[in-house]
């Protein structure tokens, strides 16, 4: 009985997910078994870190915008200027007013005398 030579399918699958793991170190890119591991543990990884740069950046405007406020010579503290923020209907987000700290802290400064009026 003739050899029967086996399909591409398996080949070009594998070759997919090596492609993958190709920058990774050691076995991590050369053993089958050890890339299928590797590219899943990689992927959920990679999911759970993009909540998790969400939670960052909004913890890094959150510090901005409190020290922003706290050095401009208003006796205001974060939470009280984001209520009083919400109470006067002035629908800024946490990134937009991060910007106005960094960038143009007057205009940070005229916002929260309009707060305060």
């Amino acid at each position: 009985m003739t050899r029967i030579r086996r399909g591409y399918i398996a080949r070009r699958r594998r070759t997919k997910i090596r492609l993958f793991t190709s920058s990774f170190r050691g076995a991590h890119s050369r053993l089958t078994r050890t890339i299928t591991q590797q590219k899943i543990r990689a992927l959920v990884s990679a999911h759970q870190d993009r909540s998790r740069q969400k939670r960052d950046f909004r913890r890094l405007w959150i510090t901005r915008i409190n020290a922003a406020i706290r050095g401009s010579g208003v006796s205001y503290s974060y939470s009280k200027f984001i209520h009083d923020l919400y109470k006067s209907q002035l629908l800024l987000n946490r990134k937009i007013l991060a910007q106005i700290a960094i960038s143009n802290k007057n205009c940070l400064y005229m916002i929260s005398n309009e707060i305060i009026k």
